[in-house]
């Protein structure tokens, strides 16, 4: 039965789906208060308060957990599409402490998710190489979540890396896991939603700001804006009007990322709105670590989790 701990767990999307496929995750670390408070408000291990950029003090902190796996999504504004694109500026060279981590501490396994464009940088040639040096042999592959069972068109780069393992062992059943065609809004929801279009604010109106639920959802982004009075219809809008659309709800969006209806999100909606974009789709999550289990045959842990709300089971999507 595999023990996992998640470095830089935000409000915990990684680890639930890490959780739900029947890994033991036995404690979550990050430096951002407001996401570990909501993270202790929904599991039952601990959120603890890491600078992991310190990385001698979080070897020391990490490796009495003596876990089997180490999981985490380091920052990507740095790398992202969003940001400024230097992965110099600070953050990216999180990227690289968390390959130090995972040498010092040498789980068995290791998983990293980012974005897309870390694939362009020298932070992870310098991370692979820490990788190889350390005994891993690694897969990666970028996943569209919407493959993933995930109503969302989200591209993320995932490393999975095993001791002794060759490069690319597990391509194959990473690959066999995808579904045929992408899941989209109206899919996931059902009649949930009382909606056919809604507004996700665009980065500039260059691109189209409405969207159909008969489609995967766009990245789900930290802000949520209103529609601007003076929208204009973009050409690629499903509907060239506005009237009676609204943008999704903060719960919606974190559905969206395939929280459960009833996980328990507290703080400004400043603050959760971020903690809902930056975090891992639940589902995304749960595939990856759901084909770990089919490579490795260990055995899963039950998943068998109360919520804060209503003390009902949160059970597989």
């Amino acid at each position: 039965m595999m023990k996992a701990v998640d470095l830089f767990c935000g409000c915990g999307g990684l680890s639930l789906g890490f959780e739900k496929a029947g890994v033991d995750v036995v404690a979550g670390f990050d430096n951002w208060d407001d996401a570990l408070a909501v993270y202790g408000n929904n599991f039952s291990h601990p959120a603890i308060r890491l600078d992991l950029s310190d990385v001698e003090e979080s070897v020391s902190r990490i490796k009495p957990y003596n876990p089997d796996m180490i999981i985490g999504g380091p920052p990507c504004q740095d790398f992202s599409s969003a940001g400024k694109r230097d992965e110099d500026n600070g953050r990216g060279n999180l990227t690289v402490c968390y390959a130090q981590i995972v040498c010092a501490v040498r789980p068995q396994w290791f998983v990293m998710e980012n974005v897309e464009r870390i694939l362009k940088t020298n932070k992870l040639a310098e991370a692979q190489a820490m990788f190889q040096a350390a005994g891993y042999g690694t897969t990666y592959l970028v996943l569209n979540a919407a493959r993933c069972g995930v109503p969302q068109r989200r591209k993320r780069f995932v490393m999975v890396g095993r001791v002794g393992a060759e490069d690319g062992f597990m391509k194959g059943e990473l690959l066999k896991g995808l579904a045929d065609r992408e899941m989209t809004v109206a899919d996931y929801f059902g009649d949930k939603l009382d909606i056919k279009y809604y507004y996700r604010h665009p980065r500039s109106y260059v691109r189209r700001g409405i969207f159909s639920v008969d489609e995967p959802s766009a990245t789900i982004r930290g802000v949520n804006r209103p529609v601007p009075q003076g929208y204009k219809p973009h050409p690629g809008d499903p509907v060239q009007t506005t009237d009676g659309i609204r943008p999704l709800t903060t719960r919606e969006r974190s559905m969206i990322q395939t929280f459960p209806e009833d996980f328990s999100f507290d703080g400004t909606k400043t603050d959760v709105e971020q903690m809902i974009g930056n975090a891992v789709p639940v589902n995304l999550g749960y595939f990856v670590a759901d084909a770990i289990f089919r490579y490795s045959g260990e055995e899963r842990k039950p998943y068998r989790k109360t919520s804060p709300v209503g003390q009902l089971p949160f059970e597989p999507l």
